[in-house]
């Protein structure tokens, strides 16, 4: 089912580049065939051949790098397939010298664009792709968090120790089962004829991590559930830390002189340093000093760190505005710089907290796997932590973000982390 949506959403994108080839030609040369035009001819095929591959070149590496994430009408996606589709052929072209024509080129890759966002608005609305889910779990709480996941359909749930004539599935039903359960002989012949059937048969974790973002902590063991996967993303770690460097040089002349802005701001509003420092735990638990703009009274911590929330007393003037608007965090780039951090990460704590949390929460520590960062999977969906459920909640999406770190999914948090900076969504 996951693989015919993927496969579908293929051919009707290269179906959409094949429209807007014909549409470019028609309105540059009065013909949707643009090797029959008079100025082109046949000279163009080689470009339209390469236009061609790099579009399910990139419809395939965009459904491998989207990693465990369900298939789903994304827009980023599909950005993503135009974009790298436009890049690849312009390389392809440039490597080759084959002849092709610039507006041709522009026109059909902006009507490519068009068109591709408006499949997915429409597969949106119309027709969202649902998974059929049966789960063999006793874990109401996730049960009911998959349910609320707006592609998961559970549509049977069975305790693992049925002992009754358990009824057969519609046809393209997975079957999510609950590693963790005791399964009685009824149950477990129901799984095993079900696999033999066809049916997927898959960990209940798995499927819970494809459809809420998050890690189920009840069903880690020894914690190397997470840091496993991790080595497969080491040769991506180095590439993660030149992208932090190359975003943040290239954009300086946009966010420094902003620095400097909010600085004079800063210290005209409120009395004592414009930057405020603090001691972070970083990546393998090391502790650093984070900068941030303060928008706080100089004594806000003086009985003790403490949680930020809505509406705080300790905020300074112009505190508020700098949270909401989260330019307070614009120092943290300096942070970056220095390999301290990373732009996509679980959020830097204060030292406290951790100790804390090391004690009270199991698998904390595992988030520290990695650099911490501006922004990330967890503050994107959950926002701030008031309290030590809130940091646990929290945890589940930190430790997803570990499992499963990847280019496509930073991208995606940088992308939502822009959407959440420009309407002011879970500030604090």
């Amino acid at each position: 089912m996951r693989s015919r949506f993927v496969v579908t959403m293929a051919i009707v994108d290269v179906a959409l580049l094949a429209a807007a080839v014909g549409v470019g030609s028609w309105w540059l040369f009065g013909t949707p065939l643009p090797w029959e035009a008079q100025p082109v001819g046949s000279r163009v095929l080689a470009s339209l051949s390469f236009m061609v591959l790099s579009a399910v070149l990139m419809s395939f590496v965009t459904a491998v790098l989207n990693g465990p994430s369900i298939p789903r009408p994304s827009y980023g996606r599909a950005v993503a397939i135009v974009g790298g589709s436009f890049l690849l052929t312009a390389v392809l072209i440039l490597a080759s010298r084959v002849y092709f024509s610039r507006s041709l080129l522009a026109v059909s890759f902006v009507s490519w664009a068009l068109g591709t966002v408006l499949h997915r608005a429409v597969r949106r609305a119309l027709r969202p792709w649902r998974e059929r889910i049966a789960v063999i779990s006793r874990e109401k709480e996730l049960i009911d968090d998959l349910a609320d996941t707006p592609h998961a359909e559970v549509v049977e749930v069975i305790d693992p120790q049925f002992d009754g004539e358990v009824t057969p599935l519609p046809t393209g039903t997975t079957i999510a089962v609950d590693l963790k359960a005791v399964l009685s002989g009824k149950v477990a012949q129901f799984v095993s004829s079900s696999a033999m059937a066809g049916y997927s048969v898959v960990p209940f974790t798995r499927v819970y991590e494809e459809h809420t973002g998050r890690v189920a902590l009840v069903h880690l063991a020894e914690g190397w559930e997470i840091s496993a996967p991790l080595l497969g993303t080491m040769p991506y770690l180095g590439g993660k830390r030149l992208f932090d460097l190359v975003f943040t040089i290239v954009f300086l002349p946009l966010w420094a002189p902003l620095a400097v802005v909010i600085a004079a701001l800063v210290k005209a509003t409120s009395p004592g340093p414009v930057i405020f420092r603090q001691t972070r735990v970083g990546k393998d638990g090391r502790p650093f000093i984070m900068y941030k703009f303060r928008t706080m009274r100089t004594d806000a911590e003086r009985s003790g760190p403490k949680f930020a929330s809505d509406r705080d007393q300790r905020l300074t003037a112009i505190g508020g505005f700098l949270r909401r608007f989260h330019l307070d965090e614009i120092p943290q780039l300096w942070n970056v710089l220095k390999g301290d951090m990373s732009l996509v990460g679980p959020r830097a704590e204060q030292l406290p907290f951790v100790e804390e949390f090391r004690r009270m929460i199991p698998f904390y520590d595992h988030r520290h796997l990695v650099r911490p960062g501006i922004t990330g999977w967890a503050q994107v969906n959950h926002g701030y932590a008031d309290d030590l459920l809130d940091t646990i909640e929290k945890l589940t999406y930190d430790l997803y973000y570990v499992k499963h770190m990847s280019p496509l999914l930073d991208l995606k948090i940088l992308w939502r982390s822009v959407w959440t900076v420009l309407t002011a969504e879970g500030s604090r």
